[in-house]
């Protein structure tokens, strides 16, 4: 356990920290917190639950991550990328649900970081993360037209063509406060971020806008329409388990861990690149694990590493978990003393920022180069898009990874065609032309796996036909899978069948050990093996009588 999980903040403390570092992290954690106070509340309005969900998160999930974690200056709490699924789980299971699926994602996490898989992680392909990354900036901005445009609908569909189709049908609808108001929100976000980067843009304009639409009694829904007023308070709270019922909540649970897993690791790769540190990642599954499973406890949604966020936080000098424990204290300072405000905040003005939340999720400019590149990535990065907008973020993760899985088998499958026909078509082994009489030379160029065996069984029985002397180069055979193996093993009885005398060359020592394991001993003690090509040769050559 000690090996896996070794908590940054400890290794640092141990090791020492200055004060003017604590300083400066305090400041970064400050600001931050500032950053983080609109966006957790927009993250959970958008997710179906009520602010104060996300807040609690963004404390308690944001404390934890920061003081468990495996980077130094990770930020956790509630993020964009979540704000789908738990609309659809809230939809289909409840509060109650969602409670039970993040705990169990919790567990998921953790477990995935002792059983050391973090590093597995960052394998997942970056076209399919880049296709469903794109696909929830596009979901999320979708949700957000009504209050944007302030539109009156009583219920809304949840998939994506049926949402456009009822905003279409109520455009003469539209409340041309609302959208002027979301129009403003956008521009003083962004112009803020031109001026400045110290103060985030997000906080200027919910501060503005809310208190312009409270003096002029401007006529948009606020939080408190559909909410009631804010909770500053924690509610400690178990949820209603029933045995029974635990496996419908598998499939969510696992979503949220691998989604979760997947973006925290992500962010802490980025916030390597910026500060050239290095993460350690099982830690940190461990510590978004421990995250998701304490915080539904107080009522928190699913939590995981914020790549804006933590970007602010190292642009601003954070360079130690104290500016994540900092950021979660600072909100929830301010839940505790100023939340009661926040219920006055238009929805209009929400949307403003998840529309600019979900422009820089898009990813756009990835989405359109891997547009350019090779066409097994564009069916990943498209398929991935799809499913993701069109049926459900879990169906498009499980699909993307086999259909990854599956076209990089193709991919392997066509590179050792290549190199096999290469062999057969034009002898590039070496000059051959000097062989007595009879003996053949076959070299099988990489690994002998499922893709490529068929293949080289085939290739071997041509060549073996027209020859009394076989000899097999395997110097560049790593490894043998099963179905390499067996269909070896059948190449090696049919030639033997036929007379054919079978030499094999350049066998390392676990290859050869693996061949006596697997290969029928029949066959195997009827085959000759040698470490070189040379003495392979050697034991082919007849010798000459004198």
């Amino acid at each position: 356990m000690n090996s896996v999980f070794k908590p940054k903040l400890f290794t640092l403390l141990r090791a020492g920290v200055s004060s003017k570092q604590i300083s400066s992290d305090v400041l970064a954690g400050i600001v931050v917190g500032i950053v983080a106070l609109p966006l957790a509340i927009a993250f959970a309005v958008a997710s179906g639950v009520s602010p104060d969900k996300g807040l609690i998160t963004a404390v308690v999930a944001g404390f934890l991550i920061s003081f468990f974690g495996g980077s130094r200056v990770q930020i956790g709490g509630p993020t964009g990328a979540f704000i789908i699924i738990v609309y659809g789980i809230v939809e289909h299971y409840g509060i109650n649900g969602l409670i039970i699926s993040t705990i169990m994602a919790g567990i998921l996490l953790v477990l995935f970081g002792l059983l050391k898989l973090g590093t597995l992680l960052k394998f997942i392909p970056h076209p399919l993360i880049v296709g469903f990354t794109s696909g929830i900036a596009l979901v999320i901005f979708s949700t957000q037209i009504k209050d944007a445009l302030g539109l009156t609908i009583s219920e809304l569909p949840s998939d994506f063509i049926g949402k456009w189709n009822v905003y279409f049908n109520q455009l003469s609808t539209i409340n041309l406060t609302a959208f002027f108001v979301t129009a403003v929100t956008i521009f003083i976000t962004l112009f803020t971020g031109k001026i400045t980067k110290k103060v985030p843009g997000s906080f200027v304009a919910i501060i503005l806008v809310t208190v312009v639409v409270q003096l002029f009694h401007l006529p948009v829904a606020t939080i408190e329409t559909y909410f009631g007023e804010i909770s500053n308070s924690f509610q400690f709270c178990i949820p209603t388990v029933k045995l029974s019922e635990l496996q419908n909540y598998l499939e969510p649970a696992l979503t949220i861990a691998l989604l979760g897993g997947i973006e925290s690791l992500l962010s802490a790769v980025v916030a390597d690149g910026m500060i050239s540190g290095k993460h350690r990642s099982n830690t940190e599954l461990i510590a978004q694990g421990i995250a998701n499973i304490v915080t539904p406890f107080f009522g928190g949604i699913p939590a995981t590493g914020a790549i804006a966020r933590t970007a602010t936080n190292i642009k601003n000098g954070g360079r130690t978990p104290i500016a994540g424990i900092t950021h979660a204290i600072t909100l929830l300072l301010i839940m505790l003393f100023l939340g009661k405000w926040a219920k006055l905040i238009p929805m209009s003005c929400l949307a403003g920022i998840l529309i600019i939340v979900a422009y820089n999720m898009s990813e756009w400019r990835s989405f359109v180069a891997i547009l350019k590149g090779s066409v097994f990535d564009i069916i990943v990065l498209v398929t991935t898009f799809l499913l993701t907008v069109l049926v459900d973020l879990t169906v498009a993760i499980e699909i993307g990874v086999v259909l990854s899985a599956v076209l990089f088998m193709k991919r392997m499958s066509d590179i050792s065609e290549k190199r096999i026909n290469n062999v057969v078509d034009t002898d590039v082994i070496e000059d051959y032309s000097l062989l007595p009489k009879g003996v053949s030379v076959y070299e099988i160029s990489g690994p002998m796996f499922f893709a490529s065996a068929r293949r080289y069984s085939e290739v071997i029985l041509e060549i073996g036909q027209s020859c009394s002397i076989l000899i097999l180069r395997m110097r560049h055979v790593s490894f043998i899978d099963e179905t390499g193996m067996q269909n070896l093993q059948s190449s090696l009885r049919i030639l033997q069948d036929r007379g054919v005398r079978i030499i094999l060359s350049g066998v390392n020592k676990e290859l050869q050990s693996n061949l006596e394991k697997r290969i029928k001993a029949k066959i195997l003690s009827k085959t000759e093996i040698e470490d070189s090509f040379e003495n392979a040769l050697k034991r082919a050559t007849p010798t000459k009588k004198s």
